[in-house]
């Protein structure tokens, strides 16, 4: 029935309100009818209570001579006029009403009946047992609604009449009935106001949800330009900018697959021409016999090229699809630097850098798997010797930092990383010309790998970047127990 968001937020303002409605009438219905009849108790217990202490006082050993003598009659007349509210009926021991304070008009209200007529079961016994207590009209007996206490009469042990003192329940009927009427008008008002007000408070929220659904729609189709406008800073809010920055994420994505795609094109298209080229110029002789070495060298270089960039695309295949597993084991990481920076000898030497190596203890043992942390640190070794400036600073540094853990920094004077790339570096298939993603010939792979393996390990990685002068990429590994002990 309730399909949309806006109707179920109306529907469970409206039904909350009648509800609460409902309950509050109970309550102070309640409330009113039992002050009301606790009142009343009150009186007519004290009322009944006159009457019979005044027979028992003055000794009457006749209910007819008390009124004969008009004594009586005046007392309770005294009593009604003082609280009109209540009536008080004398009847003779065979149930005989033979004084009545009930008028209609001017004159005595003749009931012609007897109290001994009444129906059976109408009076109810109070709490002490000292009276009778009745709330109705008493079968018919009575003109209207009232609450009866009714106590006997006792002369010279015997029972010689009897006393009811009665108060009408129209007055707090009615009084309940007006209290009932105030509130269900009160209800429909601010039912009334609280529509307007869902109204206004649901469009708010379902607003920016069409919108969102709208432009999920469109990002369904390809089209990753569309944003949500944000008002305020509640949790509609956040929501509508945390859908904005997914949309700028999938619309980044996708120019960096566009981006990868014609990258991994071009990579593939590239080395496979110059490969078959050289391989058709020897074949067909149109590449002399003494120069075979050199292009044979070179087709070389181009399926090794290949060979690593299927191998890039085989690891992120496998961290993503978790087939990769870790062997975590300890090993001094500090010997893992050196034998890299060993590695790549050469091309400091083409380079001329000025190379430090910095180490807090000659062994620095770690937990992690050896192969991928090797990874890791080679890629960010190459990278750096890649973009430095010819002769300036190389610097790998390992250090222990709080938290048991190893820090490992690879530092150089070159190609800086703008403010605005820091956070995309380590994303997969970026790559730009101020990025230290890869070289130019690169996909954006080799930190995006880097930093799928280092959160295996549950660690961090990040980097550092002086504009136009350095930058350094730092992670961190878990110290080995055993090296812990050594300190």
């Amino acid at each position: 029935m309730f399909k949309s968001s806006f109707a179920k937020h109306i529907s469970a303002f409206v039904l909350i309100i009648f509800a609460s409605f409902l309950i509050l009438s109970g309550i102070i219905s309640t409330m009113i009818r039992h002050y009301a009849d606790d009142s009343r108790k009150e009186k007519l217990d004290m009322a009944s209570k006159i009457v019979i202490d005044y027979i028992n006082d003055e000794a009457i050993v006749n209910l007819d001579i008390a009124i004969r003598n008009g004594v009586l009659p005046k007392i309770i007349e005294a009593m009604v006029r003082t609280d009109p509210q209540y009536d008080i009926i004398v009847a003779n021991a065979e149930g005989e009403i033979i004084l009545s304070s009930i008028t209609e008009g001017e004159e005595e209200l003749d009931v012609g009946k007897h109290l001994g007529d009444l129906p059976e079961g109408l009076f109810e016994p109070a709490e002490d047992e000292t009276y009778l207590v009745h709330n109705g009209d008493l079968g018919g007996f009575l003109p209207e609604k009232s609450m009866v206490f009714l106590r006997e009469v006792i002369i010279s042990g015997e029972t010689a009449g009897y006393v009811a003192a009665l108060a009408s329940a129209v007055r707090e009927d009615n009084l309940v009935s007006i209290t009932r009427n105030a509130l269900m008008h009160s209800a429909i008002w601010v039912m009334l106001a609280a529509f307007i007000a869902a109204y206004f408070i649901t469009e708010r929220i379902v607003h920016p949800l069409r919108v969102m659904t709208k432009a999920t729609k469109e990002m369904a189709k390809g089209d990753f330009s569309a944003r949500v406008t944000v008002y305020g800073s509640d949790e509609v809010a956040e929501l509508g900018k945390a859908f904005n920055n997914m949309a700028e994420s999938l619309d980044s994505l996708e120019k960096m697959r566009n981006s990868f795609l014609a990258n991994v094109s071009h990579d593939l298209r590239t080395p496979m021409t110059t490969i078959s080229g050289f391989i058709d110029g020897i074949t067909s002789g149109a590449i002399p016999p003494e120069k075979h070495d050199y292009y044979l060298g070179v087709i070389s270089a181009e399926v090794h090229r290949l060979s690593r960039l299927v191998s890039q695309l085989l690891d992120i295949s496998k961290l993503e699809s978790g087939e990769r597993k870790f062997s975590f084991t300890e090993f001094d990481v500090a010997e893992l630097a050196r034998i890299i920076l060993i590695s790549f000898e050469q091309k400091i030497e083409e380079k001329r850098l000025d190379v430090e190596f910095v180490s807090e203890d000659d062994e620095m043992l770690v937990t992690a798997d050896k192969d991928a942390i090797h990874q890791v640190l080679y890629n960010l070794c190459h990278n750096a010797i890649k973009f430095s400036n010819e002769g300036g600073k190389f610097i790998i540094s390992l250090s222990r930092i709080q938290g048991k853990k190893v820090k490992i920094s690879v530092f150089d004077e070159g190609q800086s990383i703008a403010n605005e790339d820091k956070k995309m570096v380590f994303d997969r298939f970026y790559k730009t010309d101020k990025s230290r993603g890869l070289d130019k010939s690169g996909v954006g792979l080799g930190l995006y790998i880097c930093k799928t393996i280092i959160d295996a390990h549950e660690e961090n990685i990040w980097v550092e970047s002086e504009e136009n002068k350095s930058c350094e990429f730092i992670f961190t590994l878990k110290e080995a127990q055993k090296n812990q002990k050594k300190k």
